[in-house]
């Protein structure tokens, strides 16, 4: 065990420490290994010094005396035995800073070191702290020192640990004593405020973000629905359920197209059971009124190219080759926004990502991590999923859309701000009910007035697209013949 170092008592001139102040914690300067260092003392419980801190010039320091005892000893400990309150800081020269702001009356320590390994030091120390009524954090003002406060405090209990924030470009106590603003390291203390962990607030704190009005989010293309649902906000996910041949694919590349025409807007798209190809042509096809995708439908060449370069490189196809696994497409999303600047997402089929072993466990977790994808990039995921089979009518024959008919709808319908159902009677005699679709909102997270109601939709067959009309007067194809029921 290499021996403790002499020193001297000095004031710190850089640092603005009083040499009363060095005198109070022991804290000397002397020679080691030729060099001019700083020695920060460590004792233990009988007050009997054990080991130094041994600080260069250069911000490097080594242990001294029984390097084994220093980790769970903090600095300052000695000279304070409970009472109401401590302030623990970052480092040396920062506690006798504190201390030297508060006349040197009232108890502070510092941790060894640094911010990686304070929560091990606190946890070894924490009888000798529980012996305060407060205990305040006052570490450094960045991300080490924040994410190290915010495990710290997590060793106490509840209302016993307080967080103290460094005025503006300040990083660390010390720099307010050598700018002379000792006040501000006494009113950072008494302004310390009480550890909560990330996602608990207080309603009070919420105040002024209420008081603001509520803003509409972005357009549908149809605009009852964006009155309905008070258009998309960022960071959520939007299920659509649908029979086959019900309208979702002209819905959704109507909606792409939307996006990119009168809102400017980069799109990414995963159609996993959809060629881009076929895809872009539809999309194509939306912005020249024009069923690009059908053989013989009388648009031309020159018509087709013309709506491809008002589309530009801003609509993004995922071209899956057969690939379906969420883990995949997971990636190519993240990616999406993260790289190319997109923030509207649509996707079709979840289903088609589903593990056919465990279809209900995989879609659980893929709707769950789905949410937390669009949360953290603050993207909006439009999605389709496919329906399970009706009792009664089906729904490519008008059968009604419930919740429950979506595969995995019990973490579809939790995960899910809005869900739709599409609805329309393939085999109706009326040509004008055969072309109509029902948009029925079976949920709405917002504000949940929207829920249950519809738009009915019509269907141009020369120009593909879909707009708001009146309910058909064929009542039949659109009573709910399936005997289900809400679930949300």
């Amino acid at each position: 065990m290499e021996g403790l170092v002499s020193g001297d008592y000095k004031p710190l001139l850089k640092r603005k420490i009083t040499e009363e102040t060095a005198r109070k914690f022991g804290y000397q300067v002397g020679e080691y290994a030729g060099k001019v260092v700083q020695l920060a003392p460590y004792y233990d419980a009988s007050g009997t010094m054990v080991a130094q801190k041994v600080r260069f010039a250069d911000k490097t320091f080594k242990i001294v005396g029984d390097s084994k005892a220093a980790p769970g000893l903090l600095f300052g400990q000695n000279l304070w035995n409970g009472g109401k309150k401590i302030v623990i800081t970052e480092g040396e020269i920062d506690a006798m800073s504190v201390s030297q702001a508060q006349g040197n009356k009232w108890p502070v320590v510092s941790i060894p070191n640094g911010a990686p390994s304070a929560k091990k030091s606190l946890g070894k120390a924490l009888e000798y702290l529980n012996g305060f009524e407060e205990v305040i954090l006052m570490f450094d003002a960045d991300e080490p020192g924040r994410d190290a406060a915010a495990e710290c405090a997590e060793l106490f209990a509840p209302g016993k640990c307080k967080i103290a924030s460094m005025p503006s470009g300040f990083k660390d106590p010390n720099d307010l004593l050598v700018a002379g603003r000792e006040q501000e390291i006494i009113s950072a203390i008494w302004n310390a405020k009480s550890y909560r962990p990330d996602g608990l607030v207080n309603v009070i704190d919420l105040r002024e973000e209420m008081k603001k009005p509520t803003e509409m989010g972005l357009p549908w293309f149809l605009e009852e629905l964006t009155q309905l649902t008070y258009g998309r906000r960022y960071g959520e996910v939007y299920g659509f359920g649908a029979g086959t041949g019900t309208g979702k694919t002209d819905l959704f590349t109507q909606q792409i197209a939307y996006d990119r025409q009168v809102l400017g807007m980069k799109v990414g798209t995963v159609f996993l059971e959809q060629k881009p190809v076929e895809t872009g042509k539809r999309i194509a096809g939306k912005i020249a009124g024009k069923r690009f995708h059908v053989p013989n439908a009388g648009w031309t060449i020159e018509e087709l190219d013309s709506a491809v370069e008002k589309l530009g490189d801003q609509i993004v196809l995922y071209d899956s080759f057969g690939e379906t696994e969420w883990d995949v497409v997971k990636n190519k999303v993240r990616f999406m926004a993260v790289s190319e600047g997109i923030r509207l997402i649509y996707l079709d089929h979840l289903t088609a990502m589903a593990d056919t072993a465990d279809e209900k466990g995989s879609l659980e977790q893929i709707m769950k991590e789905m949410a937390g994808l669009a949360q953290e990039l603050d993207i909006i995921i439009h999605f389709v999923s496919h329906l399970a089979t009706p009792e009664g009518k089906p729904h490519e024959e008008g059968g009604r859309v419930s919740i429950r008919h979506f595969k995995g709808s019990r973490a579809i319908g939790f995960w899910s701000f809005f869900m739709f159902g599409l609805e329309r009677d393939q085999q109706a005699e009326d040509p004008v009910v055969r072309k109509t679709t029902t948009l029925r909102i079976l949920k709405d997270r917002y504000t949940g007035q929207a829920t249950g109601e519809v738009i009915y939709l019509a269907y141009d067959s020369e120009t593909g697209l879909l707009s708001v009309t009146t309910a058909p007067t064929e009542a039949s194809p659109f009573k709910d013949e399936t005997g289900s029921k809400p679930e949300f």
